[in-house]
């Protein structure tokens, strides 16, 4: 009998990171570079999406993910991470990134947010299936329905690769029998 329950609600799993940038993290226009975040936005989100699954979970995919501002040396970066939808295996762990200076009281800026596809596997890189994550409020519910929209565009774009493919592939013996 496992150990992983059939549901976890949203709160559980949710975690906040706190970076604070450093010099050697910067490009050449001195801001920091855009995968030194990347980099954290995947870290912490697979805290997050190995926390709900109950283990080992692999990044799928990260949709487009939207620099608003840069973020500059000495910057606090934070990251703030929860589930939004969960499929048999799979998981979206949203990413909300701000920042602030460190040496001054100021607002939060949003410097921008990602969204995250895992999926959980077993010892042998199987997957496994997950527990689903029940939305506890308003807006966790909104970030489902979002999160809906935005796994259908996925499957969407991938069906239309396939099939594009599907008919070079088909063109191509076309013109190799006309050619034969």
């Amino acid at each position: 009998m496992s150990s992983i329950p059939a549901s976890r609600p949203t709160s559980v799993t949710r975690l906040s990171l706190s970076h604070i940038t450093a010099q050697n993290e910067t490009n050449l226009l001195g801001t920091v570079h855009g995968g030194v975040i990347m980099t954290l936005v995947d870290s912490v989100a697979g805290v997050v999406a190995a926390r709900h699954s109950g283990g080992p979970a692999v990044t799928a995919s990260m949709d487009e993910m939207t620099f608003l501002v840069p973020v500059r040396v000495g910057d606090v970066v934070h990251f703030t991470s929860q589930v939004n939808w969960t499929g048999r295996s799979s998981m979206e762990v949203g990413v909300r990134i701000t920042a602030d200076r460190w040496d001054a009281v100021g607002p939060e800026v949003h410097v921008a947010s990602a969204y995250l596809v895992f999926v959980a596997v077993d010892a042998d890189g199987k997957p496994r299936e997950v527990p689903q994550v029940v939305p506890e409020t308003d807006e966790e519910q909104r970030r489902m329905r979002e999160a809906e929209i935005r796994r259908s565009h996925r499957l969407a774009k991938r069906q239309a690769i396939i099939a594009s493919r599907e008919q070079d592939r088909a063109q191509a013996a076309a013109g190799d029998e006309a050619a034969g």
